[in-house]
């Protein structure tokens, strides 16, 4: 064993683009796994807090990357990693591996661009807080070339537990809408019922102490979804899309007696009315998943079926 307990073929450089707060949780990550590590940031003022620690701080992104056998980006958006990287005129033979949030979409254009260029490029997402990024209680997905996985894995393994979920660049940034669509949707829902409890005089601690036996119910939810949904069978064993209805309903109709917004909850009673007026309204609450979904394909195959109008031809 080396220093710091790293094998020699382990201490290959890892160079970190962009230092926000999980760009520099992944570069606090490569340091303490005694990984030679080169950071770069627009504004170098982030970087001094890592180079006192060894790290080397790269003038541009180019110098960044010449060496590196991985250079790993996290930046607020695609168009901020593209805009970034775009200057660099002869990609190094290392690994660009790009864990900026973004839909699947984004993914696959990056991908084509990075092909284009000749950039061995692996996508993936995060899908755990900063402050995990380097723990085995991290979980990072990542999308693209097996081979390229398996070349970086290693290195990878440095921020935290490494999922590998296929060729398909996509699939990264797919998990983690939905799973960011679940979150968001979720923390909303609890910042609305503890505004209607404390609308009706409920204490926080109070309700915070039946909220979470809500939560809790939903693990299970997940399973019985993903096994319904498996085989497309959507039996009201627990409760039905009318009677899931009935219920938001009654809440939307509480919270506007307090003068609570209802806006999201009139967007489920619409989804659910449609549903309901489908015919699906003595199935489960998972056939919504596929109902939304089918609804979704439908209007997209319609939009592309509509003829567009031609654009004039601009002049340059």
């Amino acid at each position: 064993m080396t220093e710091n307990n790293v094998e020699p073929e382990l201490r290959s450089t890892i160079a970190v683009l962009g230092l926000g707060p999980m760009g520099r949780a992944l570069a606090a990550a490569a340091l303490t796994g005694g990984h030679p590590t080169v950071v770069w940031n627009r504004t170098p003022e982030k970087a001094q807090a890592f180079v006192a620690q060894g790290a080397v701080l790269a003038p541009t992104a180019a110098d960044a990357v010449r060496g590196a056998s991985i250079a790993v980006v996290c930046m607020i958006n695609y168009g901020a990693v593209r805009a970034s990287v775009a200057d660099i005129a002869d990609w190094p033979t290392g690994t660009l591996v790009n864990l900026s949030s973004g839909h699947a979409g984004e993914a696959r254009a990056m991908a084509g661009w990075a092909a284009q260029r000749g950039i061995s490029y692996l996508d993936g997402a995060i899908l755990t807080p900063a402050p995990t990024v380097g723990t085995r209680a991290a979980t990072i997905l990542y999308s693209g070339p097996r081979s390229l996985f398996d070349r970086s894995r290693a290195l990878l393994e440095a921020f935290g537990t490494s999922v590998y979920l296929g060729d398909d660049i996509g699939i990264g940034s797919a998990y983690e809408m939905a799973l960011l669509d679940l979150f968001a949707m979720s923390v909303g829902g609890l910042a609305h019922a503890f505004a209607l409890a404390i609308a009706e005089g409920i204490e926080p601690a109070a309700f915070a102490r039946f909220a979470k036996g809500i939560g809790g119910l939903l693990p299970d939810m997940a399973d019985r979804f993903a096994d319904q949904l498996a085989v497309g069978r959507f039996p009201a064993e627990v409760s039905s899309i009318a009677s899931a209805g009935s219920a938001v309903a009654h809440v939307s109709a509480a919270a506007a007696a307090r003068g609570i917004d209802t806006t999201t909850l009139q967007a489920v009673q619409r989804i659910i009315g449609r549903a309901a007026a489908a015919g699906y309204g003595g199935d489960s609450y998972a056939r919504l998943a596929q109902f939304l979904a089918e609804a979704d394909h439908a209007d997209a195959s319609a939009e592309l079926a509509t003829p567009k109008p031609s654009l004039p031809q601009l002049s340059h």
